[in-house]
Parts: structure tokens; C-alpha cells; sequence
């Protein structure tokens, strides 16, 4: 690649415009297309120009997941917990849907940055300010997990239906004859085409379902003063197993 000259480059390099064109470029091309070589040609400048504001490809794609995070809103001052962590997720999902690749570089991140902890950090004092105890809190971050993010990690991800009908009814014959339990839900649900993970279902209905689930269940346990050792269920459902 050839150096450019002084009149291809409008404005000077900074780390900010750096990630922007990255995150630009996934958004356009996909995470896979996102290369420093090909960041260095999109940005006009020779590969070399690019470490002295990102160190490396990982380091890239941990201020991507930053830039990201920037954009999650904060939720109105004055809202109770239940609202605003849910406002919050939610703004987090809105991100997500405009960066469709997020979900798969945040999930790939082993070492969290400042910003992410943050984040986490702000999700934490929410829950704590609304008077959840430190041990509930716990527990509620941990079931939170991804959705925190935005998005769920599908532990049996499947592929779309087909698109023709003739051929769809056939694939749900056949798994009917084999595990008709799985098929009949299969049929239930709703589908749709713009989803961030469980391609082929509602992923959005079924997002919002299971927060405000989880949000409903951990209130109660909230009002119920839930400490450790107590059971979940308050008729002592899963307290023990005989």
C-alpha cells in the first residue's frame, strides 16, 4: 500500500475517528471485514499510522465494544429500579439492532475495559439505590448475564425457516414425527426476520418477555426481603429436591 499524500487525509487521526470508522465498517460490511489493513485503507493512512492510537486487533475491537456502550442512554432521573434498569437494557437492545455484530464481539471479550466495568458498576448502584440488598443484587446480575447487554446467548441456536411455506410445513412434518413436544411449540411461537440471536423467532417479543419476567420475580423477592439460604419460589418451590 502506498502512502497517501498530505491532501488525502482531511482531518488528523485521533483515536475517536479510528473507532468510528471501525464501527462504521462493521456496520456496513460485517465484524469478519474489519481488519487493521483494511481500516488503514478506509481511513487513508498506511497500517502503521493506525498503532499509535490502537495496539493491536484486540485492542481495536475493545474500544469498538466502548464506542458502543456510549451510545446506551441513561434512564430519567427520578424512575424507580424496576424502570429504569429496564429502560436502560432496552436502550442497550435499540444499540444492539443498530450494530448487529456487537452482541458476538462483547460476548467475545475476556478481559472487561473501564468503560464496561462502568457500565456494570451504573447497572449495580441502580439496583442497590432501590433499596435491593447486596446478595440479591448478586443474584440478579448473574441471571441478568448478556441481557444486561441487550441480547441473549442461545444455548441451541437454530437456523431460519425456509422461506417457502410448501417446504416449511414439510421440515415441522418431519420433526413432528420425530419430536412432536419441540414441534408443537416451534408452531406457537411468532417469527421474524430482523433478530439479533434465535434467527427465525421474535426475537424482540421474546427479549422483552423474558426481562420483564425476570424483573417481575426478582421485585417480589425484593418485597419479600430474599436473603440467601431462603428459597426462590415463596410457596419453597425448589428449596429442596426429594
Amino acid at each position: 500500500m502506498q502512502e497517501p499524500t498530505p491532501g488525502q487525509r482531511r482531518t488528523p487521526l485521533t483515536r475517536s475517528a479510528v473507532l468510528a470508522a471501525a464501527v462504521a465498517m462493521a456496520d456496513r460490511r460485517g465484524i469478519d471485514a474489519v481488519s487493521m489493513r483494511h481500516l488503514a485503507h478506509e481511513l487513508g493512512v498506511v497500517p502503521m499510522a493506525l498503532y499509535r492510537h490502537v495496539a493491536n486487533k484486540e485492542e481495536l475491537l475493545d474500544g469498538m465494544v466502548e464506542s458502543i456502550i456510549a451510545e446506551i442512554e441513561l434512564p430519567p432521573s427520578g424512575a424507580d429500579w424496576r424502570s429504569a434498569v429496564r429502560q436502560r437494557i432496552m436502550s442497550a437492545r435499540r444499540v444492539l439492532l443498530r450494530h448487529p455484530w456487537a452482541s458476538l464481539v462483547i460476548a467475545s471479550r475476556a478481559q472487561p475495559t473501564a468503560i464496561v466495568l462502568g457500565y456494570i458498576d451504573s447497572l449495580v448502584a441502580t439496583l442497590r439505590n432501590g433499596g435491593l440488598s447486596a446478595e440479591l443484587t448478586h443474584q440478579v446480575m448473574h441471571t441478568l448475564g448478556s441481557r444486561m447487554w441487550g441480547f441473549n446467548l442461545e444455548v441451541f441456536p437454530s437456523a431460519p425457516p425456509p422461506e417457502d411455506p410448501a417446504t416449511r410445513a414439510q421440515l415441522l412434518a418431519q420433526l413432528a414425527a420425530v419430536y412432536p413436544h419441540i414441534a408443537e411449540i416451534a408452531s406457537a411461537g411468532t417469527h421474524s426476520t430482523g433478530t439479533i440471536v434465535g434467527r427465525g423467532c421474535d426475537d424482540q417479543a421474546e427479549f422483552e418477555f423474558g426481562l420483564d419476567v425476570l424483573l417481575d420475580g426478582f421485585a417480589a423477592l425484593h418485597a419479600r426481603g430474599w436473603r440467601p439460604g431462603q428459597p426462590v419460589s415463596s410457596a419453597g418451590i425448589g428449596s429442596s429436591v426429594d
